[in-house]
């Protein structure tokens, strides 16, 4: 197990490079992003452990990052003051390129893995918008009228765009429909939909009494099954969707995490495993599409890491090399590069 200390910097995010086996990225805030500078760390892994190849200070928290597709020394940031900025690697103490279009804190940031000169962001303004690292305004804003934790870029088809949001749904957008009154919005799935009671007999159905939702703080695409999704957030349970069966609920639901699930994100090697980043200090890898005696699929918990002794608030997966390597950081000012296989039981 590797370590590295984000001294003074709490962290929030943490990203792999798409084109360097050894090199990540930490988004992280001062005083737990709740006022004060944030700091942008590119890390490289070397046989004398985890190395600074450059950090950035910026004036405002960072909340997330996301590496370009298109350049392998730039990375894009989330910040607390609602905008975003493009560090180069390779350049001074300042972004290349910076957009301030939301009116709140942008919450997630992420680069289309298809096409691969769009990214998008979300915010707690009730929007996701869509933009151009070779333009300097966003192309498209899709509402959601409610604070938007997470939005990702399906990583199959380049047109739909996913969010989860505190309301608890799943939105997926499509970008080739007309906009119309829907804003090209296509599904919309409650993750806490209450089920419907049974009727009593020789009495009127009655409503069941509403269930207030549990915010939904994050999702990720399965990286092998184009449309199905995994949502976490507030009530501690972790569900999978498949978008072309809303009506149906969750495919499975799993439960280990004893605080909010805060970050989650598929394996990119094997296409039943994610992993899950909690406010208990813990992150764990789950079985999430495994087949079970009858058929339906159930999810299971596979294993847990609990060094860290603050909030797990990123996880990543490294693309390269044999398949259980990933990264994670949390509030405790810790950076931990580990083999999930070690923990597995």
């Amino acid at each position: 197990m590797l370590h590295y200390r984000t001294e003074g910097f709490n962290g929030c995010a943490v990203k792999y490079s798409p084109f360097f086996d050894n090199r990540l990225a930490v988004a992280s805030a001062s005083n737990f992003g709740l006022v004060g500078n944030g700091r942008l760390y590119v890390l490289e892994l070397t046989p004398n452990g985890i190395v600074p190849v450059k950090w950035f200070t910026t004036q405002d928290s960072l909340y997330d990052l996301a590496w370009s597709e298109i350049h392998e020394n730039q990375v894009l940031t989330a910040s607390g003051d609602g905008s975003i900025k493009l560090f180069d690697c390779t350049a001074n103490d300042f972004p290349v390129q910076a957009w301030k279009e939301h009116g709140r804190e942008v919450f997630s940031v992420n680069w289309n893995m298809v096409q691969k000169d769009r990214f998008c962001s979300s915010s707690w303004d009730g929007t996701v918008r869509i933009w151009s690292p070779h333009r300097a305004q966003s192309f498209l804003t899709l509402p959601t009228h409610s604070c938007t934790y997470s939005a990702a870029f399906n990583p199959h088809n380049p047109d739909l765009v996913s969010c989860v949001t505190s309301d608890s749904y799943v939105r997926v957008f499509d970008l080739r429909t007309p906009a119309s009154a829907s804003n090209h919005l296509v599904v919309q799935i409650p993750i806490h939909a209450a089920p419907a009671a049974p009727p009593i007999p020789g009495q009127p159905g009655i409503p069941p009494a509403a269930t207030p939702p549990a915010e939904a703080l994050t999702h990720d695409w399965n990286k092998y099954r184009s449309t199905v999704l995994a949502t976490g957030g507030v009530d501690r349970a972790i569900r999978t969707f498949d978008i072309r069966a809303p009506q149906q609920g969750p495919l499975a639901t799993m439960l280990g995490h004893e605080y909010a699930v805060r970050k989650l994100s598929w394996s990119p090697h094997l296409s039943n495993v994610l992993l899950s980043a909690s406010y208990d200090m813990t992150f764990g890898d789950m079985d999430a599409m495994r087949a079970g005696p009858a058929g339906p699929v159930v999810g299971m918990e596979l294993g847990r890491m609990g060094r860290h002794t603050e909030f797990v608030t990123g996880v990543d997966w490294c693309l390269f090399g044999n398949e259980g390597w990933c990264a994670s950081v949390g509030w405790d000012e810790n950076l931990y590069v580990w083999d999930v296989r070690a923990a597995m039981n």
